[in-house]
Formats: C-alpha cells, structure tokens, sequence
C-alpha cells in the first residue's frame, strides 16, 4: 500500500476483531488482512486499483474484501504457479455482497 501512496500505519494484531465487529465485516468473507481507508474496509488482498476506484466512486458500502488468498492477488504472486482467478467483493452494513471486480 506504501509503494502506491497510501500512508500505512500497522496496528497490533490483537485489535483486528474488534475493528471488523465495529465495522460489521462479515465474517465469512474476512481475511488476513484489514485495512481502513478514508473510511472504508479492505479485507484482504485487494488490488490497489479497485480501492482508487473506491476512493474514486465513494458508493455507499462498508468496504472491498478478497476470499482467500488467491495466486495473483497482490501479495500473492507467484511466478511458478498460474493466477488464480478471484473476485473483489463490495459488501455494505447489512451483510449483503456483490462482485465490485473481476479478476481472470
């Protein structure tokens, strides 16, 4: 996130469930990772294009997560195995998801 200009700030670990309970993350599409970003969730290996649009679009959603970890994903390349196809899911305070981005 740094390399795309982002300001990182690393928080401890051990606050990562509170923030998803305060944010209503669903827990089905929760990840490694949780990020907040001018207000939005990042959860998981989400591609820094998807969250400029977010920033972009500002549409009214909790945030954007990637299931998994997909091969391809950002953080998770790997030159020896082939991408992974996955999906960026936007999901909003009720729980409710849909597919914000493709990826092949």
């Amino acid at each position: 996130m740094s390399e795309n200009g982002f300001n990182v700030v690393v928080k401890d670990d051990t606050e990562r469930d509170a923030l998803r309970d305060q944010y209503d993350v669903p827990l089905e599409i929760q990840s490694c990772h949780t990020a907040i970003v001018d207000g939005y969730v990042i959860e998981g290996h989400v591609p820094v294009t998807e969250i400029n649009r977010l920033l972009a679009e500002r549409p009214d959603i909790v945030g954007l997560a990637v299931i998994g970890m997909p091969v391809g994903s950002p953080g998770m390349e790997d030159e020896s195995q082939p991408q992974q196809p996955f999906e960026v899911m936007a999901f909003d305070k009720d729980g409710d998801m849909e597919v914000y981005a493709s990826y092949p």
